[in-house]
């Protein structure tokens, strides 16, 4: 028998992933920069999401930012037209309230940003703690293709909140 002591049988075979068409990747560990990189956006991160669950948003779907001492928005006293941010420190605040859907109708790009931020806090946080690099799966997205992405989807939240602006009509 082949499990008798003294008895040699041979190791068994690992599968050959490469040659059925499969690519396995090593998980690579973070260096030290890396993780302390990743904690400290995962920090920043935090505490936007932090500051936006401290703040009550406005039923209003802007001028959630007066809250912190800023001025309201210029083109809203100027032209009685929102900017292109108008609303997304309310998205933001929805959002950190749980209140996903009512940030998507405040300013639809404000509540992606903020799911994006909350995952930097994730991401970031899990590297930062574990040295795991999940953050390689997200490299490939930044580039020329994302800025456009961003401005086309910047352009169609600020028409859409120009036509939910009520008052500009």
């Amino acid at each position: 028998m082949a499990d008798e002591p003294g008895s040699s049988s041979p190791p068994p075979v690992a599968p050959d992933w490469a040659s059925a068409g499969w690519s396995v990747a090593i998980p690579q560990r973070a260096a030290g920069s890396v993780r302390l990189g990743s904690g400290f956006a995962a920090l920043a991160a935090a505490s936007v999401l932090m500051i936006a669950w401290i703040l009550t948003p406005s039923e209003d779907g802007l001028g959630t930012h007066q809250q912190m001492g800023l001025p309201p928005c210029n083109w809203i006293v100027a032209a009685n037209m929102p900017c292109p941010t108008c609303g997304m420190t309310t998205a933001f605040s929805f959002a950190a309230h749980g209140n996903l859907l009512e940030s998507f109708r405040t300013q639809p790009l404000g509540a992606l940003l903020a799911v994006a931020t909350a995952m930097v806090v994730l991401v970031g946080g899990w590297t930062a703690v574990s040295g795991s690099m999940i953050a390689p799966f997200f490299s490939g997205l930044f580039g020329k293709r994302l800025l456009w992405v961003f401005v086309v989807l910047l352009l169609v939240a600020w028409a859409y909140k120009i036509g939910d602006h009520r008052e500009y009509f």
